[in-house]
């Protein structure tokens, strides 16, 4: 039986056979092409030396493709970790797991941790750069909203325009929470919110009024028994609607004599209104009769009639402020879907994520590119708004 033979590779053999070769001495005769002892000597310093280099070059390929996956899994694995757990809203168990599934490696929840901190902890250029340009937007919505953070019930306040969002996170619900978001103080443009008492207390801005606020509290009075809230509504509406057209005609503003019939209208009901209720303006000796829900409503339409007519006369300001809602209807599937936050460094490492990631998105940059940036030590910043011409 044959014995096979196993031929070293091609480039062994050129380095070192051939070079070997090329340094025999001529030969003298016809029988003389037996190497010498120095050509031996030689070949086996050779063979030595290429073994050596071809080991050490073994090596280091070999170093490089077992880094290489573990460096390009660790980087997928932090973007993809941003993604379904700030993105997504998956608890971080559920995460880790699929993660694990998805790469055919063990993804910790520390390791998922350790991604949210370190791309948090990245982000502090990108946030101050959001709080500024929300800062000098001509029109910004505010909003909050409840979240348990920490075992108690903590408050998530949001700043919002159609390009830009800011979530943030604070104990309470007032003014302290609203400054540590840090957009209304200072804020000069329109301010569009509910007309909660604490955004009103910051006379640097103008307000307007989230006029589907309006509407649900008026439908409820109108079952209430009400009779002039059912106006009220068809009087919104035929300002909304008026609006609507006049800006699909390519006009930025109504014509004087559509907004003196809009604010005659508004004026009616509101006499109807307290014509229904004279409580509201017969004078009283001793405490103030209490007043139910659809009497406060009409107390307020009627002293804050410019900031809830203010879309009607300025086009930027639109007539509700759905944009913050539907930016904090975000917040709200996180806590059903994940629950709570544990901690509230944890809540503000997830928020300052979630802005990266809307803001991003509403300027119609892929959340995947953006994160895949974010991992990389390079966050994506928004550019500044182009000066209006």
């Amino acid at each position: 039986m044959r014995r096979s033979r196993t031929r070293p590779p091609r480039a062994l053999v050129a380095a070192v056979i051939w070079p070997a070769r090329r340094s025999r001495a001529p030969s003298r005769g016809r029988f003389s092409t037996c190497p010498s002892s120095q050509d031996f000597a030689a070949s086996s310093t050779a063979w030595s030396s290429a073994a050596a280099g071809a080991a050490v070059s073994f090596q280091a390929r070999a170093s490089r493709t077992r880094c290489a996956p573990r460096c390009s899994t660790g980087r997928g694995s932090g973007r993809s970790g941003f993604y379904l757990v700030c993105y997504q809203h998956l608890p971080y168990e559920r995460a880790a797991q699929l993660l694990s599934d998805w790469v055919g490696a063990s993804v910790s929840v520390a390791s998922l941790q350790s991604f949210i901190r370190q791309g948090a902890a990245g982000l502090e250029q990108f946030l101050a750069v959001l709080r500024g340009q929300l800062k000098d937007s001509e029109v910004v919505g505010f909003d909050e909203t409840g979240a348990r953070i920490d075992s108690h019930l903590g408050w998530v306040h949001s700043a919002s325009t159609q390009l830009l969002t800011l979530y943030s996170m604070h104990a309470k619900r007032g003014t302290d929470g609203i400054d540590a978001a840090g957009v209304l103080p200072g804020f000069h443009g329109i301010a569009v919110h509910d007309g909660w008492a604490p955004y009103r207390s910051y006379e640097a801005a103008l307000h307007a009024l989230c006029n589907a606020h309006h509407l649900r509290e008026l439908i409820a009075a109108g079952e209430a028994g009400q009779r002039w809230a059912g106006v009220m509504i068809e009087v919104l509406l035929d300002a909304k609607n008026r609006v609507q057209l006049a800006r699909a005609a390519g006009y930025d503003h109504l014509m004087p004599d559509a907004l003196i019939a809009i604010a005659a209208s508004y004026g009616d009901v509101i006499a109807a209104g307290y014509d229904e209720n004279p409580v509201l303006i017969d004078e009283h000796t001793g405490p103030r009769p209490k007043r139910n829900k659809a009497q406060n409503l009409l107390l307020r339409l009627d002293e804050r009639e410019t900031e809830t007519l203010r879309f009607a006369h300025d086009f930027r300001v639109p007539f509700d402020n759905n944009q913050s809602e539907r930016d904090l209807r975000m917040i709200k599937l996180q806590q059903k879907i994940s629950g709570c936050w544990r901690t509230s460094h944890g809540a503000a490492r997830f928020l300052a994520i979630r802005s990266y990631i809307s803001t991003a998105r509403k300027q119609g940059h892929s959340p995947l590119h953006t994160l895949t940036e974010l991992t990389a030590g390079t966050p994506w910043v928004p550019a500044a708004p182009a000066a209006p011409g």
